[in-house]
């Protein structure tokens, strides 16, 4: 903290950060765009417009949370401050938690109200929306693989808490071990999950030719599990970092606001999947595959 303030509250130098964020989301969107339709003259599947904005985006993630860790250990994150930080990882937390009530709130929908769609004129959306799932899509066994990975979820969240509680009792070792497991107990999550979806690819349970009007149903399911699928990845990354850290010497009992933060977010994500396994994988499919 600067010599002689008086107060509790940090101002923050000037940052390139925010200038550096917003240009080169700008392009990696313009990419992304470029990418799939083609875009200022480029064809379809001209990638490395994306493969740009993504590396600044990434640079200005890495710079930027430096640069935070550095004011902490500056002594520039008071108790005010601290506070601060804190609420806006809670609002944060809750604006993910409303993105994915969009994602839960079409799949309801569907599932609840498809006897709405019977009313259509055309005989096979009437033939199709007529049970649910739609006829001919083939739903995801809920007791196998899914489950598999709950039971995983669950055991992380617990393996995160005994990091969390560890690091409060400077059992610096426990921590790490319990760590160690929460990020291994991730990365078999997120492998479970490609298996999965590969298996559900192979055999077309959602678009085969017989399940011709289930896409919306084959598009919900892939975008509120594979939504999930990258935040447990971006989770993983999240605690990864907060070991390298604990290992090299960062955090103490009082001070971990990083790791806390890391937690909280995990627990997160264990809490969307129990709801996505309850009922996208077992309510809503399970009763009703073909």
């Amino acid at each position: 903290m600067a010599e002689g303030v008086k107060h509790d509250y940090h101002l923050v130098n000037p940052s390139p950060w925010p200038l550096i964020g917003s240009v080169s989301a700008t392009i990696m969107a313009m990419g992304g765009v470029a990418w799939m339709k083609g875009l200022f003259g480029l064809e379809q599947g001209t990638w490395w417009l994306f493969a740009a904005g993504l590396a600044g985006v990434l640079y200005t993630m890495v710079g930027w949370w430096r640069d935070v860790v550095n004011e902490a250990n500056q002594g520039d994150h008071t108790p005010v401050v601290s506070i601060g930080l804190r609420y806006g990882m809670v609002l944060f937390i809750a604006s993910e938690v409303m993105f994915f009530v969009a994602w839960f709130w079409i799949f309801f929908e569907m599932a609840l109200f498809h006897e709405a769609r019977t009313l259509s004129s055309i005989e096979e959306v009437r033939t199709a929306w007529a049970s649910w799932p739609p006829h001919g899509v083939e739903s995801v066994p809920a007791w196998n693989l899914p489950l598999v990975n709950t039971l995983t979820l669950l055991l992380s969240g617990t393996t995160v808490t005994w990091a969390h509680h560890a690091l409060q009792q400077g059992d610096r070792k426990g921590a790490k071990i319990a760590l160690g497991l929460t990020i291994a107990l991730g990365v078999l999550f997120t492998s479970i999950q490609v298996y999965e979806y590969a298996h559900i690819l192979e055999h077309k349970y959602f678009f085969s030719e017989e399940a011709a009007n289930g896409g919306l149903y084959g598009s919900s399911f892939f975008m509120a599990t594979g939504f999930h699928g990258f935040h447990v990845l971006i989770g993983t990354i999240f605690l990864a970092v907060c070991l390298i850290r604990l290992i090299g010497g960062g955090f103490t009992a009082q001070k971990h606001f990083g790791f806390e933060a890391a937690a909280w977010y995990w627990h997160f994500v264990d809490v969307v999947w129990l709801f996505l396994f309850a009922f996208i994988y077992v309510v809503f499919a399970g009763a009703g595959g073909h």
